[in-house]
Protein backbone atom coordinates (compact mmCIF):
# COMPACT_ATOMS: atom_id res chain seq x y z
CA UNK A 1 0.00 0.00 0.00
CA UNK A 2 1.51 3.34 -1.09
CA UNK A 3 -0.20 6.50 1.29
CA UNK A 4 1.77 9.69 2.69
CA UNK A 5 2.05 10.26 6.84
CA UNK A 6 2.85 13.45 7.34
CA UNK A 7 4.61 14.16 11.14
CA UNK A 8 4.02 17.89 12.59
CA UNK A 9 6.58 18.10 15.40
CA UNK A 10 8.96 15.15 13.87
CA UNK A 11 12.17 16.79 15.65
CA UNK A 12 10.56 15.31 18.74
CA UNK A 13 13.13 12.72 18.00
CA UNK A 14 12.87 9.87 20.00
CA UNK A 15 8.54 9.74 19.52
CA UNK A 16 9.23 10.17 16.50
CA UNK A 17 11.14 6.64 15.61
CA UNK A 18 8.87 4.43 17.82
CA UNK A 19 5.88 5.83 15.51
CA UNK A 20 8.03 5.47 12.53
CA UNK A 21 8.60 1.55 13.42
CA UNK A 22 5.55 0.89 14.45
CA UNK A 23 4.05 1.49 11.52
CA UNK A 24 6.52 -0.43 9.48
CA UNK A 25 5.54 -3.31 11.60
CA UNK A 26 2.56 -3.89 9.18
CA UNK A 27 3.88 -5.63 6.19
CA UNK A 28 1.66 -3.68 4.19
CA UNK A 29 2.73 -0.58 5.31
CA UNK A 30 6.54 -0.88 3.82
CA UNK A 31 6.35 1.39 0.77
CA UNK A 32 4.43 4.34 2.31
CA UNK A 33 5.85 7.78 2.36
CA UNK A 34 6.80 10.00 5.60
CA UNK A 35 7.03 13.13 5.27
CA UNK A 36 8.18 15.09 8.69
CA UNK A 37 8.02 18.56 9.47
CA UNK A 38 9.18 20.97 12.74
CA UNK A 39 10.18 24.38 12.92
CA UNK A 40 13.69 22.99 13.98
CA UNK A 41 15.57 22.30 10.96
CA UNK A 42 18.90 20.75 13.20
CA UNK A 43 16.36 17.97 14.75
CA UNK A 44 14.86 17.11 11.16
CA UNK A 45 18.46 16.59 10.57
CA UNK A 46 18.89 14.37 13.43
CA UNK A 47 15.81 12.52 12.65
CA UNK A 48 16.02 12.09 9.29
CA UNK A 49 19.11 10.62 9.59
CA UNK A 50 18.01 8.21 12.41
CA UNK A 51 14.95 6.78 9.79
CA UNK A 52 17.19 6.79 7.11
CA UNK A 53 19.59 4.12 8.87
CA UNK A 54 16.44 2.42 9.82
CA UNK A 55 15.16 2.19 6.09
CA UNK A 56 18.38 0.93 4.51
CA UNK A 57 19.44 -1.14 6.89
CA UNK A 58 16.22 -3.10 6.35
CA UNK A 59 16.34 -2.92 2.79
CA UNK A 60 12.90 -0.89 2.12
CA UNK A 61 11.21 0.66 -0.42
CA UNK A 62 10.10 3.18 2.05
CA UNK A 63 10.06 6.78 1.23
CA UNK A 64 11.21 9.86 3.82
CA UNK A 65 11.62 13.35 3.78
CA UNK A 66 12.00 16.24 6.09
CA UNK A 67 11.59 20.07 5.50
CA UNK A 68 10.17 23.22 8.05
CA UNK A 69 7.63 24.03 5.47
CA UNK A 70 4.87 22.56 7.11
CA UNK A 71 2.53 22.69 4.20
CA UNK A 72 4.55 21.01 1.59
CA UNK A 73 4.84 17.58 4.07
CA UNK A 74 0.96 18.28 4.29
CA UNK A 75 0.50 17.76 0.80
CA UNK A 76 -1.50 14.51 0.02
CA UNK A 77 -0.77 13.39 3.07
CA UNK A 78 -3.72 10.29 4.25
CA UNK A 79 -2.95 11.14 8.04
CA UNK A 80 -1.46 13.93 9.78
CA UNK A 81 0.31 13.01 13.22
CA UNK A 82 0.95 15.78 15.51
CA UNK A 83 3.21 15.96 18.67
CA UNK A 84 3.59 19.62 18.85
CA UNK A 85 4.67 21.49 21.72
CA UNK A 86 4.22 25.40 21.04
CA UNK A 87 6.62 27.69 22.69
CA UNK A 88 8.44 25.05 23.79
CA UNK A 89 10.09 25.42 27.24
CA UNK A 90 10.54 28.84 27.39
CA UNK A 91 7.07 29.25 27.42
CA UNK A 92 6.10 26.03 29.76
CA UNK A 93 7.86 27.66 32.06
CA UNK A 94 5.97 30.58 32.76
CA UNK A 95 3.11 28.49 32.99
CA UNK A 96 4.77 26.91 35.85
CA UNK A 97 6.39 30.15 37.66
CA UNK A 98 3.51 32.22 37.56
CA UNK A 99 0.66 30.37 38.87
CA UNK A 100 3.37 29.23 41.73
CA UNK A 101 3.65 33.11 42.70
CA UNK A 102 -0.40 32.97 43.44
CA UNK A 103 -0.14 29.64 45.34
CA UNK A 104 -1.07 27.19 42.70
CA UNK A 105 1.36 24.46 42.64
CA UNK A 106 1.41 22.41 39.17
CA UNK A 107 3.18 19.32 39.05
CA UNK A 108 2.58 19.16 35.37
CA UNK A 109 0.95 21.71 34.10
CA UNK A 110 -0.15 20.61 30.58
CA UNK A 111 -3.96 19.52 30.54
CA UNK A 112 -6.03 22.23 32.73
CA UNK A 113 -5.21 23.95 35.55
CA UNK A 114 -3.43 27.51 34.69
CA UNK A 115 -0.41 26.19 32.96
CA UNK A 116 -2.62 23.87 30.76
CA UNK A 117 -5.60 26.68 30.33
CA UNK A 118 -2.08 28.65 28.26
CA UNK A 119 -1.03 26.13 27.20
CA UNK A 120 -3.96 25.41 25.28
CA UNK A 121 -4.17 29.17 24.47
CA UNK A 122 -1.08 28.84 22.49
CA UNK A 123 -1.74 25.51 20.78
CA UNK A 124 -5.41 26.24 19.51
CA UNK A 125 -4.04 29.03 16.93
CA UNK A 126 -1.71 26.26 15.34
CA UNK A 127 -4.09 23.71 15.22
CA UNK A 128 -6.47 25.57 13.27
CA UNK A 129 -3.72 26.54 11.28
CA UNK A 130 -2.74 22.85 10.86
CA UNK A 131 -6.22 21.80 10.12
CA UNK A 132 -6.70 24.59 7.20
CA UNK A 133 -3.70 23.39 5.89
CA UNK A 134 -4.98 19.69 6.03
CA UNK A 135 -8.63 20.74 3.91
CA UNK A 136 -6.48 22.49 1.95
CA UNK A 137 -3.58 20.30 0.94
CA UNK A 138 -3.85 16.74 2.42
CA UNK A 139 -5.84 14.20 0.75
CA UNK A 140 -9.34 14.56 0.31
CA UNK A 141 -10.93 13.03 3.81
CA UNK A 142 -7.08 13.28 5.76
CA UNK A 143 -7.38 11.75 8.84
CA UNK A 144 -5.71 14.36 12.13
CA UNK A 145 -3.84 12.12 14.87
CA UNK A 146 -3.22 14.23 17.70
CA UNK A 147 -1.24 13.31 20.13
CA UNK A 148 -0.10 16.92 21.75
CA UNK A 149 -1.27 18.38 25.16
CA UNK A 150 -3.55 19.79 26.07
CA UNK A 151 -5.57 16.75 24.24
CA UNK A 152 -9.10 17.71 24.87
CA UNK A 153 -8.81 21.25 23.73
CA UNK A 154 -6.81 21.13 20.98
CA UNK A 155 -9.12 17.89 19.41
CA UNK A 156 -11.65 20.04 20.54
CA UNK A 157 -10.39 22.74 18.53
CA UNK A 158 -9.75 21.01 15.87
CA UNK A 159 -13.07 18.96 15.34
CA UNK A 160 -15.90 21.94 16.27
CA UNK A 161 -13.62 24.90 14.14
CA UNK A 162 -10.89 23.25 12.31
CA UNK A 163 -13.55 21.07 10.51
CA UNK A 164 -10.74 17.73 10.07
CA UNK A 165 -11.49 14.50 11.50
CA UNK A 166 -9.35 14.01 14.44
CA UNK A 167 -8.87 11.58 16.62
CA UNK A 168 -6.91 12.38 20.14
CA UNK A 169 -4.08 9.52 21.05
CA UNK A 170 -3.11 9.20 24.49
CA UNK A 171 -0.84 6.29 26.52
CA UNK A 172 -2.39 6.64 29.74
CA UNK A 173 -4.47 3.92 29.74
CA UNK A 174 -2.14 1.47 28.75
CA UNK A 175 0.16 2.60 31.44
CA UNK A 176 -2.42 2.14 33.95
CA UNK A 177 -3.63 -1.41 32.95
CA UNK A 178 0.64 -1.98 32.86
CA UNK A 179 0.65 -0.92 37.05
CA UNK A 180 -2.66 -2.88 37.86
CA UNK A 181 -1.48 -5.89 35.92
CA UNK A 182 1.69 -5.55 37.77
CA UNK A 183 0.31 -5.41 41.15
CA UNK A 184 -2.57 -7.71 40.61
CA UNK A 185 0.33 -10.30 39.64
CA UNK A 186 -0.78 -11.30 36.14
CA UNK A 187 1.26 -13.57 33.87
CA UNK A 188 1.22 -11.05 31.22
CA UNK A 189 -0.71 -8.16 30.14
CA UNK A 190 -3.57 -10.28 27.65
CA UNK A 191 -4.41 -11.88 30.74
CA UNK A 192 -6.14 -7.97 31.99
CA UNK A 193 -9.16 -7.04 30.25
CA UNK A 194 -10.59 -3.61 30.92
CA UNK A 195 -13.19 -0.91 29.89
CA UNK A 196 -11.96 2.52 30.61
CA UNK A 197 -14.27 5.84 30.03
CA UNK A 198 -14.00 9.21 31.01
CA UNK A 199 -11.98 12.40 29.64
CA UNK A 200 -8.46 12.28 28.79
CA UNK A 201 -5.98 11.99 31.95
CA UNK A 202 -9.40 11.60 33.65
CA UNK A 203 -9.64 8.32 32.57
CA UNK A 204 -11.16 5.62 35.13
CA UNK A 205 -10.84 1.67 35.18
CA UNK A 206 -14.61 1.10 35.24
CA UNK A 207 -14.80 -2.91 34.78
CA UNK A 208 -11.21 -4.41 35.43
CA UNK A 209 -11.21 -8.66 35.00
CA UNK A 210 -8.56 -10.59 35.21
CA UNK A 211 -8.48 -13.91 33.27
CA UNK A 212 -11.96 -13.73 32.98
CA UNK A 213 -12.60 -12.60 36.83
CA UNK A 214 -13.90 -8.89 37.85
CA UNK A 215 -11.70 -7.69 40.22
CA UNK A 216 -13.46 -5.40 42.84
CA UNK A 217 -12.52 -2.80 44.74
CA UNK A 218 -11.38 -4.05 47.75
CA UNK A 219 -8.88 -6.69 46.15
CA UNK A 220 -7.99 -3.55 43.96
CA UNK A 221 -7.10 -1.63 47.14
CA UNK A 222 -5.38 -4.49 48.41
CA UNK A 223 -2.92 -5.46 45.58
CA UNK A 224 -1.79 -1.92 45.35
CA UNK A 225 -1.42 -1.27 49.48
CA UNK A 226 0.61 -4.59 49.19
CA UNK A 227 3.06 -3.22 46.40
CA UNK A 228 6.27 -2.71 47.29
CA UNK A 229 6.65 0.88 45.10
CA UNK A 230 3.02 1.58 44.18
CA UNK A 231 1.57 2.02 47.45
CA UNK A 232 3.89 5.02 48.20
CA UNK A 233 4.33 6.19 44.54
CA UNK A 234 0.39 6.62 43.67
CA UNK A 235 -0.78 7.57 47.42
CA UNK A 236 -3.01 10.15 46.46
CA UNK A 237 -4.41 7.61 43.31
CA UNK A 238 -5.06 4.93 46.21
CA UNK A 239 -7.14 7.26 48.24
CA UNK A 240 -9.26 8.09 45.15
CA UNK A 241 -9.79 4.46 44.73
CA UNK A 242 -11.13 4.24 48.09
CA UNK A 243 -13.54 7.03 48.58
CA UNK A 244 -14.55 6.54 44.95
CA UNK A 245 -14.32 3.07 44.38
CA UNK A 246 -12.52 3.41 40.99
CA UNK A 247 -8.98 3.68 39.65
CA UNK A 248 -7.63 6.51 37.35
CA UNK A 249 -5.79 5.71 34.81
CA UNK A 250 -3.69 9.06 35.24
CA UNK A 251 -0.22 9.51 37.67
CA UNK A 252 0.12 10.67 40.99
CA UNK A 253 1.19 13.94 40.15
CA UNK A 254 -1.08 14.48 37.38
CA UNK A 255 -4.22 13.63 39.02
CA UNK A 256 -3.38 15.80 42.17
CA UNK A 257 -3.60 19.01 39.39
CA UNK A 258 -7.08 17.57 38.52
CA UNK A 259 -8.88 17.83 41.92
CA UNK A 260 -9.38 20.46 44.11
CA UNK A 261 -8.51 18.47 47.41
CA UNK A 262 -4.94 17.74 47.56
CA UNK A 263 -2.73 20.51 46.76
CA UNK A 264 -4.33 23.50 47.97
CA UNK A 265 -2.69 23.88 51.23
CA UNK A 266 1.24 24.06 51.02
CA UNK A 267 1.57 21.58 54.56
CA UNK A 268 -0.80 19.12 53.53
CA UNK A 269 0.64 18.22 49.59
CA UNK A 270 3.38 16.34 50.73
CA UNK A 271 1.39 13.86 52.53
CA UNK A 272 0.27 12.92 48.91
CA UNK A 273 3.53 13.13 46.90
CA UNK A 274 6.19 10.79 46.63
CA UNK A 275 9.77 12.17 45.25
CA UNK A 276 11.24 9.20 44.13
CA UNK A 277 10.34 10.98 40.64
CA UNK A 278 8.82 14.12 39.19
CA UNK A 279 5.91 11.61 37.64
CA UNK A 280 4.49 11.39 41.51
CA UNK A 281 3.89 15.07 42.26
CA UNK A 282 7.01 17.03 42.52
CA UNK A 283 6.35 21.16 42.30
CA UNK A 284 7.60 21.73 38.38
CA UNK A 285 8.80 18.46 38.22
CA UNK A 286 8.16 17.78 34.55
CA UNK A 287 9.40 21.60 33.80
CA UNK A 288 12.51 20.95 35.89
CA UNK A 289 12.83 17.04 34.29
CA UNK A 290 12.58 18.54 30.72
CA UNK A 291 15.11 21.46 31.32
CA UNK A 292 17.38 19.15 32.76
CA UNK A 293 17.12 16.66 29.90
CA UNK A 294 16.78 18.92 27.23
CA UNK A 295 19.68 18.05 25.36
CA UNK A 296 19.18 14.56 25.50
CA UNK A 297 18.71 13.90 21.82
CA UNK A 298 21.93 15.27 21.21
CA UNK A 299 23.63 13.40 23.76
CA UNK A 300 21.66 10.20 22.94
CA UNK A 301 21.50 10.92 19.09
CA UNK A 302 24.78 8.16 18.76
CA UNK A 303 23.02 5.38 20.23
CA UNK A 304 19.47 5.94 18.06
CA UNK A 305 21.65 6.23 15.12
CA UNK A 306 23.54 2.85 16.08
CA UNK A 307 20.21 0.88 17.32
CA UNK A 308 18.51 2.06 13.81
CA UNK A 309 20.97 -0.62 11.99
CA UNK A 310 18.91 -3.29 13.87
CA UNK A 311 16.29 -5.11 12.29
CA UNK A 312 12.87 -3.72 12.64
CA UNK A 313 11.03 -6.22 15.11
CA UNK A 314 7.17 -6.71 14.67
CA UNK A 315 7.61 -8.26 18.29
CA UNK A 316 8.71 -5.06 19.83
CA UNK A 317 5.71 -2.97 18.38
CA UNK A 318 4.80 -0.33 21.18
CA UNK A 319 1.23 0.06 22.58
CA UNK A 320 0.92 3.37 21.01
CA UNK A 321 -2.72 3.52 19.05
CA UNK A 322 -1.42 5.17 16.33
CA UNK A 323 0.25 2.65 13.92
CA UNK A 324 -2.59 0.38 14.89
CA UNK A 325 -5.08 2.86 13.89
CA UNK A 326 -3.90 3.18 10.89
CA UNK A 327 -3.27 -0.63 10.24
CA UNK A 328 -6.98 -1.19 10.67
CA UNK A 329 -8.39 1.38 8.73
CA UNK A 330 -6.64 0.63 5.70
CA UNK A 331 -6.50 -2.97 5.83
CA UNK A 332 -10.02 -4.16 7.63
CA UNK A 333 -8.03 -6.12 10.80
CA UNK A 334 -10.19 -4.62 14.06
CA UNK A 335 -8.43 -2.65 16.67
CA UNK A 336 -9.65 -1.83 20.14
CA UNK A 337 -8.42 1.13 22.05
CA UNK A 338 -9.29 4.15 23.96
CA UNK A 339 -9.57 6.72 21.71
CA UNK A 340 -10.32 10.57 22.17
CA UNK A 341 -13.61 12.00 20.09
CA UNK A 342 -16.54 13.97 20.79
CA UNK A 343 -18.81 12.63 22.96
CA UNK A 344 -22.28 12.55 20.87
CA UNK A 345 -23.83 10.34 23.63
CA UNK A 346 -20.90 7.43 23.96
CA UNK A 347 -20.92 8.53 27.67
CA UNK A 348 -24.78 9.64 28.88
CA UNK A 349 -24.00 11.11 31.65
CA UNK A 350 -21.15 13.88 29.85
CA UNK A 351 -22.43 16.32 27.68
CA UNK A 352 -22.49 16.03 24.32
CA UNK A 353 -20.05 18.27 23.24
CA UNK A 354 -16.93 17.23 25.38
CA UNK A 355 -13.74 15.26 24.16
CA UNK A 356 -14.49 12.18 25.73
CA UNK A 357 -11.93 9.34 26.02
CA UNK A 358 -13.67 5.85 25.98
CA UNK A 359 -13.25 2.28 23.88
CA UNK A 360 -13.95 1.87 20.11
CA UNK A 361 -13.03 0.00 17.78
CA UNK A 362 -11.38 0.69 14.32
CA UNK A 363 -11.94 -1.24 10.91
CA UNK A 364 -12.55 0.13 7.27
CA UNK A 365 -15.06 2.10 8.17
CA UNK A 366 -13.50 4.09 11.00
CA UNK A 367 -13.92 4.14 14.66
CA UNK A 368 -16.64 2.94 16.37
CA UNK A 369 -17.03 3.69 19.56
CA UNK A 370 -19.09 1.77 22.08
CA UNK A 371 -22.17 4.19 22.91
CA UNK A 372 -24.28 3.97 26.06
CA UNK A 373 -21.53 3.73 28.84
CA UNK A 374 -22.50 5.57 32.45
CA UNK A 375 -19.94 6.92 34.58
CA UNK A 376 -20.22 5.93 38.35
CA UNK A 377 -21.68 9.54 39.89
CA UNK A 378 -18.41 10.86 41.40
CA UNK A 379 -16.05 10.11 38.06
CA UNK A 380 -18.67 12.14 35.96
CA UNK A 381 -18.82 15.07 38.60
CA UNK A 382 -14.92 15.47 38.56
CA UNK A 383 -14.84 14.61 34.68
CA UNK A 384 -17.89 17.34 34.47
CA UNK A 385 -15.69 20.09 36.12
CA UNK A 386 -13.10 19.85 33.91
CA UNK A 387 -14.95 19.86 30.92
CA UNK A 388 -16.72 22.84 31.53
CA UNK A 389 -13.12 24.37 32.16
CA UNK A 390 -12.41 22.82 28.96
CA UNK A 391 -14.99 24.42 27.00
CA UNK A 392 -14.46 27.92 28.40
CA UNK A 393 -10.77 27.79 27.51
CA UNK A 394 -11.20 26.59 23.86
CA UNK A 395 -14.35 29.29 23.08
CA UNK A 396 -11.51 31.89 24.94
CA UNK A 397 -8.41 30.92 22.85
CA UNK A 398 -10.69 30.91 19.03
CA UNK A 399 -11.89 34.51 20.10
CA UNK A 400 -9.13 35.99 21.89
CA UNK A 401 -11.46 36.75 25.03
CA UNK A 402 -9.70 37.60 27.99
CA UNK A 403 -12.46 37.91 30.08
CA UNK A 404 -13.72 34.27 29.12
CA UNK A 405 -10.24 33.12 29.63
CA UNK A 406 -10.10 34.54 33.27
CA UNK A 407 -13.44 32.86 33.90
CA UNK A 408 -12.08 29.65 32.83
CA UNK A 409 -9.30 29.60 34.74
CA UNK A 410 -11.35 30.89 37.71
CA UNK A 411 -13.34 28.10 37.34
CA UNK A 412 -10.09 25.18 37.28
CA UNK A 413 -10.90 23.13 40.66
CA UNK A 414 -7.39 23.98 41.92
CA UNK A 415 -7.20 27.49 41.30
CA UNK A 416 -10.33 27.68 42.62
CA UNK A 417 -9.85 25.83 45.38
CA UNK A 418 -6.33 28.09 46.16
CA UNK A 419 -6.99 31.15 44.51
CA UNK A 420 -9.16 34.47 44.84
CA UNK A 421 -10.95 35.85 41.86
CA UNK A 422 -9.08 39.39 42.23
CA UNK A 423 -5.78 36.96 42.51
CA UNK A 424 -7.12 34.90 39.33
CA UNK A 425 -7.40 38.20 37.35
CA UNK A 426 -3.94 39.40 37.94
CA UNK A 427 -2.49 35.96 37.24
CA UNK A 428 -4.10 35.40 33.60
CA UNK A 429 -3.37 39.19 33.01
CA UNK A 430 0.08 38.30 34.02
CA UNK A 431 0.70 34.73 31.99
CA UNK A 432 -0.98 36.44 29.12
CA UNK A 433 1.68 39.00 29.33
CA UNK A 434 4.63 37.04 29.74
CA UNK A 435 3.74 34.60 26.73
CA UNK A 436 2.18 37.41 24.36
CA UNK A 437 4.21 36.64 21.93
CA UNK A 438 2.46 33.14 21.26
CA UNK A 439 -0.84 34.56 21.71
CA UNK A 440 -1.27 36.40 18.60
CA UNK A 441 -5.31 36.28 19.47
CA UNK A 442 -4.59 38.14 22.64
CA UNK A 443 -2.72 40.97 21.03
CA UNK A 444 -5.16 43.90 21.63
CA UNK A 445 -5.82 43.09 25.38
CA UNK A 446 -2.08 43.02 26.16
CA UNK A 447 -1.33 46.88 26.71
CA UNK A 448 -4.86 46.98 29.13
CA UNK A 449 -2.94 43.88 30.82
CA UNK A 450 0.14 45.88 30.78
CA UNK A 451 -1.77 48.73 33.01
CA UNK A 452 -3.33 46.34 35.26
CA UNK A 453 -0.19 44.86 36.01
CA UNK A 454 1.45 48.24 37.01
CA UNK A 455 -0.75 49.22 39.72
CA UNK A 456 -1.33 45.23 41.18
CA UNK A 457 -4.19 44.94 43.43
CA UNK A 458 -2.99 41.36 45.32
CA UNK A 459 0.42 40.44 46.79
CA UNK A 460 2.40 37.53 45.28
CA UNK A 461 5.20 35.60 46.75
CA UNK A 462 8.67 33.78 45.76
CA UNK A 463 7.12 30.51 47.11
CA UNK A 464 9.06 27.74 45.88
CA UNK A 465 6.49 25.17 45.97
CA UNK A 466 5.88 22.53 48.82
CA UNK A 467 7.03 19.34 47.10
CA UNK A 468 11.05 19.97 45.36
CA UNK A 469 13.54 17.82 44.67
CA UNK A 470 16.27 20.61 43.70
CA UNK A 471 16.99 23.19 46.13
CA UNK A 472 16.82 25.43 42.32
CA UNK A 473 13.40 27.41 41.88
CA UNK A 474 11.39 27.79 39.33
CA UNK A 475 12.43 31.12 38.62
CA UNK A 476 16.14 30.27 38.22
CA UNK A 477 14.94 27.86 35.41
CA UNK A 478 13.10 30.17 34.20
CA UNK A 479 15.62 32.78 34.09
CA UNK A 480 17.89 30.45 31.63
CA UNK A 481 16.42 32.16 28.66
CA UNK A 482 19.00 31.28 26.35
CA UNK A 483 19.35 27.65 27.50
CA UNK A 484 15.42 27.45 26.87
CA UNK A 485 14.90 29.20 23.78
CA UNK A 486 18.13 26.26 22.50
CA UNK A 487 14.94 23.52 23.61
CA UNK A 488 12.25 25.33 21.61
Amino acid sequence: MSFKIAIIGAGSVGFTKKLFTDILCVPEFQDAEFALTDISEHNLEMIKAILDKVVVSNRLPTKVTATTDRRRALEGARYVISCVRVGGLEAYAEDIRIPLKYGVDQCVGDTICAGGILYGQRNIPVILDFCKDIREVAENGARFLNYANPMAMNTWAAIEYGKVETIGLCHGVQHGAEQIAEVLCAKSLKELDYVCAGINHQTWFIDLRLDGRRIGKDELISAFEAHPFYSQQEKLRIDVLKRFGIYSTESNGHLSEYLPWYRKRPEDIVRWIDMSNWIHGETGGYLRHSTETRNWFETEFPSFLASAEKPIDPTKRSNEHASHIIEALETGRVYRGHFNVKNNGVITNLPDDAIIESPGFVDRFGINMVSGITLPEACAATCTSSINVQRMSVHAAINGDIELLKLAVLHDPLVGAVCTPEEVWQMVDEMVVAEARWLPQYADAVPAAKERLARPTVKTSDWAGAARRSVRSIDELCTEKEILKQAV
